[in-house]
Order: structure tokens, then sequence, then C-alpha cells
């Protein structure tokens, strides 16, 4: 059954507004907004193959392949349609990760969340420790009402990391993704603010 498209008492749509850059700490992290300074640290990351293996995206070939990424996130972010973060240590500004809400649903009061680590920083904890306060942020600040994520269900450590901070695996689509003369699966994760604020 089809939902309706239109109701008699409709909701506001969610509007954000992200001004000033909700900049957010942790106990070993600073996620600030990116900039075109990242370019060469973001390069490093997008031309890494074992990173971007399960992302469905072209590898980075030249340090503007990431300055054109940057340029689209800051449109966006200027547009109040998305939001990205740059991950750094607290005592090196330097971008290591990336991590942000893309393709909202704001009729939804929903963001998918979606993220990257440089391969040197793997199994620290550090994505879990980002993923934590973007999400706290997602719900107190931007006013979410659930966050979503969308994966290749064979990358592992991605869905353990999801299922560690509370995501629900909802759903898997079949070969719903075409990707290098392939069709791959997506695995749907979900979490509601109210599981997460408990």
């Amino acid at each position: 059954m089809q939902r309706c498209a239109t109701s008699l008492r409709p909701f506001p749509v969610l509007e954000l507004d992200l001004t000033p850059f909700p900049e957010l700490r942790t106990e070993r992290l600073i996620l600030r907004a990116i900039a075109r300074d990242d370019g060469a640290a973001l390069f490093r990351i997008r031309a890494d193959k074992r990173v971007m293996h399960h992302i469905g995206r072209p590898l980075a070939t030249t340090e503007q392949d990431a300055l054109d990424l940057i340029d689209r996130a800051l449109k966006d972010q200027a547009g109040n349609n998305a939001i990205s973060w740059a991950i750094t240590m607290q005592d090196d500004p330097t971008l290591i990760g990336t991590i942000g809400y893309y393709r909202l649903k704001k009729e939804h009061y929903r963001g998918e969340v979606g993220y990257a680590l440089h391969s040197d920083h793997w199994r620290k904890g550090i994505m879990k420790e980002a993923l934590l306060a973007v999400v706290a942020c997602g719900f107190e600040r931007l006013g979410f009402h659930s966050i979503e994520a969308d994966t290749d269900p064979r990358n592992t450590a991605s869905n353990a990391l999801l299922r560690s901070c509370g995501f629900v695996r909802e759903g898997l689509f079949k070969e719903n993704f075409f990707w290098n003369g392939e069709f791959l699966d997506s695995a749907a994760y979900s979490l509601l603010k109210a599981d997460f604020m408990g």
C-alpha cells in the first residue's frame, strides 16, 4: 500500500541551520569543518584501495578529485542540505577521516550517515568515537528523528561498527547497486532517536 503524499495536517519540514558550524570534541578527537586545505589529506584517503573497497565510488587519481569532493560538500553544506566533518586528533589538525550526513530526508526528519577513515588509523576505536558524537549531534542539534546507513553487506567492519553504536539492520536490498560491472546488495541500518537517547 502506498502512503498518501499529502496530509490534512502536514508537519513542517525539518529546517537545518548549520551556522555556526557544530564543531564536536570527544576524548581524543576534534570533528571540525572540512576545508579546501584538507585536499591533500583527503586525497590520500580517497586514493587508498583499502578504504574505498566497499564505498562504491571511484578512486581519486589526483588531488583535484579530492578538492572537487570538498567543493561539493561545502556547496551542499551552504544550502543546509548536508554536513561534513573532518576527523582530526586533538593534538594534530591533519584530517585523518571524514564523517557526515548526506541525502537528507528533511520531510521525514532523517539523515544518512557516511564515513571514511585513513587505514593507518583503523582498529583504534576512532570511528566509533566519531560516529557516536555525530549521532548525538544529529539527534540533539540537527533535530533528526532517525538516522540511516547504507552499507555493503560484505563490509564486516563497518557493519559491526554500526551495531556497536546501536544501529539495527532493517533490510537487505538484493542487487540494487551497480558498480564496476556487477550488481551488489545493500544493507540498510537505522537508529531511532528514542533508542539512542534511551
